[in-house]
């Protein structure tokens, strides 16, 4: 074979990788169409066979047996003619399907003054065998919402649900704040609202904090890095770890820099084994003033310090750092999915430190010491 020969296979192979590309990006796309055409239409079809279903039930004067009958017969006849699948199981989950999103349909109608659709687009069947599973009607329409504007696979829906995520955003909202939630979706416009409390990483299969050391966490951490950045919550970009600060020529290093790409600042996470203290505290205030002070640009918002522990004190933050409360948090972790107990106990103990400051405020202004 000559040099031109050669040449030219060259080029030929070249010309039909470049072809074989795009026509496979062709093809890719199409079935995804398909796929998502194929997905939404089972849903709308699904939709009106279980509102065929309710309103056949209405009909009936002994409402759960002739709703029972009705299912085993009709799964009977389906299964007849399309010889797999609508098992009553699988009408029960119609029926369910349609009964849940048209009653929460009616209450968004009601709440928010405006109709919301009972089919999300981007949302699967599979999306919605999971969201029937949930309980609150408030929590199912944010996590509805969530899950389409966050492409969320029905995987990630489930580890959502099950870490109580929204729980966790509202815990600490008013009841106004938390119906925007509801409706509008999870915003982040302050930096209090990118924070979770507790942060859950289960997806590390770790022991106990206290078995765990802070190097072992942090790189359990980096080596699990997708799954801990969609933990924390949307915004946050990974920059480096043990980032190097210097003060005659004494070394500190910050465990891990983000960079929340909506609040548009600087976040610096400290890990901790152990139940926050004032070091750590005054430690976080030293990162933040440098970074403010050294890195950030002027068109950056100030650096957010989050310090991650197994136990926090609200009181010793706030009066420790003061203003600077507002930009450095702590907040706890844990290794497995909370539980609802665990969740209101959590609540309670922070509105108990609440009141018992207001309290201790409120003896100092009338006894004041001289």
């Amino acid at each position: 074979m000559n040099k031109k020969e050669t040449a030219k296979e060259l080029v030929d192979v070249k010309r039909i990788d470049s072809l074989y590309n795009r026509v496979s990006s062709y093809i890719d796309q199409a079935r995804s169409h398909v796929q998502h055409t194929i997905d939404v239409s089972m849903v709308k079809t699904y939709w009106l066979i279980g509102q065929e279903i309710i309103e056949e039930e209405q009909f009936g004067s002994e409402k759960s047996e002739y709703g029972k009958a009705i299912l085993k017969g009709l799964s009977a006849r389906l299964q007849r003619k399309y010889k797999k699948g609508f098992s009553v199981d699988l009408l029960e989950k119609i029926r369910k399907f349609y009964l849940i999103f048209q009653l929460d349909n009616q209450k968004s109608a009601t709440l928010s003054r405006k109709s919301v659709l009972f089919v999300v687009p981007n949302l699967s069947w599979s999306h919605y065998v999971e969201l029937i599973k949930v309980t609150r009607p408030q929590a199912r329409q944010f996590y509805t919402l969530e899950a389409s504007k966050n492409n969320w696979n029905v995987r990630e829906l489930r580890r959502q649900v099950s870490s109580f995520l929204f729980e966790r955003l509202s815990k600490s909202k008013s009841k106004k704040e938390m119906l925007e939630m509801v409706y509008k979706g999870h915003e982040i416009n302050t930096p209090e609202d990118a924070i979770k409390e507790p942060l859950v990483l289960d997806f590390l299969g770790a022991p106990e904090p206290r078995e765990l050391s802070e190097t072992n966490l942090e790189t359990a951490l980096i080596n699990n890095l997708e799954e801990f950045l969609r933990e924390l919550g949307k915004g946050f970009a990974f920059m480096g770890r043990q980032r190097r600060i210097t003060f005659d020529n004494d070394h500190y290093y910050a465990d891990l820099v983000m960079y929340h790409v909506i609040l548009k600042c600087y976040v610096i996470i400290d890990l901790k084994t152990h139940k926050v203290t004032h070091a750590d505290l005054g430690q976080m205030q030293l990162y933040v003033n440098y970074f403010d002070q050294e890195i950030k640009m002027h068109n950056d918002n100030p650096t957010i310090g989050l310090i991650l522990c197994t136990q926090k004190s609200a009181a010793m933050v706030k009066y420790l750092l003061g203003e600077k409360a507002k930009q450095i948090f702590a907040s706890t972790y844990q290794f497995h999915l909370p539980t609802e107990e665990e969740l209101e106990a959590q609540l309670k103990r922070e509105i108990q430190q609440i009141e018992h400051q207001l309290k201790e405020k409120k003896e100092a202004e009338e006894d004041p010491v001289l």
